[in-house]
């Protein structure tokens, strides 16, 4: 059986859960690839709500085994704190697996997030300041600490020595705060080490298995292709591949495997943080979309940058993924307008692209160009059938599909789990 990989296909947010629920019960694992706490996504579950940060959606499907796996990185607190909340709701959580592989948040790691983000002043990125880009650098830099470290109490303290030697130097010579001590990390690392050792497996080798023995692994990005450490708006980006290809390296399942890639765009645009975002609206439109789509950080709890829906970054995410299907969320939310504005192209500098501009600088200065779309005002939060949309949000799906890349396969209508409209089979 094949690999199935979920990416989100704007700035993140979009709702990728949507696209997990929608196939969750001809799934056997669902492994969280790339990304940290940082990822935040909700689930809707008839009246409950559940906010996840760190864990895998497919937590909350009985029969799934969801998987942390080695492209993530772990603040253990964070995880305990989640797994500990999902159980006094009656969610059972044992069958969730994490990499020996994937590296460890520490103390240290937030702690330098922060005072390198405050230090940076109007260059701030708009990291979460949870630890999670100063942990990828440790990784990258080969002085990262691992799952399997906390099992090897003189490798930990080692490792923790080395790390902090240079670090406590930036920490009080430069940022002018106090140097971090050996012993209060290693201490603090080793008392997550019973709990979480019975979690830990080589997760490559478990995922290769299963699909060996014909079950269906779903691959679950954090964050989203335009927030890709390569491929995204960048420096303005996370510190990890949120696009397909980190599926392959951020699991170690092997790239072939990799059948189905389905992108999850919003039927208009979001981002939070820093950086350049051509239909952002400062306007009424604007406050519309964020009130009535809820649009504040799952994680951080920020309110989101919006703006209307740009088929360029959907082309693009839809080159750069492979995406063969489309799942387009949060169509409700523009119930009531009058006219819609779609971002088909770009000016830049009296010049009309079609296609996002290599140069960072011309993608900072570009102009949207827009075509306008009838609105609809009937409630669509009921509709489970294409036709039974409105004939206006009938149009406007087929015209985002007709410029956007591959077929929208699915269309969210509302936030429950079972609010989703289905054209095609994601897994066909």
């Amino acid at each position: 059986m094949p690999a199935v990989v979920i990416v989100g296909a704007q700035w993140g947010d979009e709702g990728k859960g949507k696209a997990t629920d929608l196939i969750s019960d001809r799934i056997d694992y669902v492994v969280k690839f790339n990304g940290g706490n940082n990822a935040g996504h909700t689930v809707v579950i008839g009246d409950e709500k559940y906010a996840l940060h760190l864990l895998p959606s497919g937590i909350l499907t009985k029969g799934v085994t969801p998987v942390i796996s080695n492209g993530v990185v772990i603040d253990p607190e964070v995880l305990m704190e989640e797994l500990d909340g999902l159980t006094a709701r009656g969610i059972d959580v044992s069958k969730l697996v994490v990499s020996s592989h994937a590296h460890i948040i520490t103390a240290y790691h937030r702690t330098l997030d922060r005072v390198t983000e405050r230090f940076l002043g109007k260059r701030q990125i708009g990291t979460t300041g949870r630890g999670i880009g100063p942990t990828y650098a440790d990784k990258i830099n080969r002085v990262g600490i691992r799952v399997q470290d906390l099992f090897d109490e003189g490798i930990l303290r080692q490792k923790v020595e080395g790390a902090l030697e240079s670090k406590n130097h930036l920490l009080v010579k430069i940022y002018n705060r106090r140097a971090i001590g050996v012993d209060e990390v290693v201490e603090e690392l080793l008392s997550y080490a019973d709990r979480l050792r019975p979690m830990v497996q080589d997760t490559a080798l478990l995922l290769h298995r299963a699909l060996e023995e014909g079950k269906t692994v779903l691959c679950e990005g954090g964050q989203a292709t335009m927030l890709d450490v390569d491929h995204g708006t960048y420096p303005f980006v996370t510190s990890s591949n949120a696009t397909s290809g980190g599926a392959s390296t951020g699991t170690g399942i092997a790239p072939w495997r990799l059948d189905k890639i389905i992108g999850i765009v919003k039927a208009y645009t979001t981002r939070v943080g820093s950086g350049p975002f051509p239909t952002e609206l400062d306007d009424e439109f604007g406050e519309f979309l964020r009130s009535n789509g809820h649009e504040f950080g799952t994680t951080t709890g920020r309110p989101r940058r919006c703006g209307w829906y740009d088929a360029p970054i959907a082309r693009y995410s839809a080159r750069i993924n492979g995406v063969t299907d489309f799942v387009l969320t949060k169509l409700d939310v523009l119930t009531g307008l009058e006219k819609i504005p779609v971002c088909v192209a770009y000016d830049v500098e009296g010049t009309r692209v079609e296609e996002i501009p290599w140069s960072q600088s011309d993608f900072h200065h570009a102009k949207p160009v827009y075509e306008y779309f009838p609105g609809w005002s009937e409630d669509i939060t009921g509709v489970r059938k294409f036709e039974d949309l409105p004939q206006n949000a009938q149009d406007y799906v087929l015209a985002l599909e007709a410029i956007s890349g591959s077929r929208i396969s699915a269309i969210g209508v509302g936030p429950g789990r079972d609010a989703i409209v289905a054209r095609h089979d994601l897994l066909g």
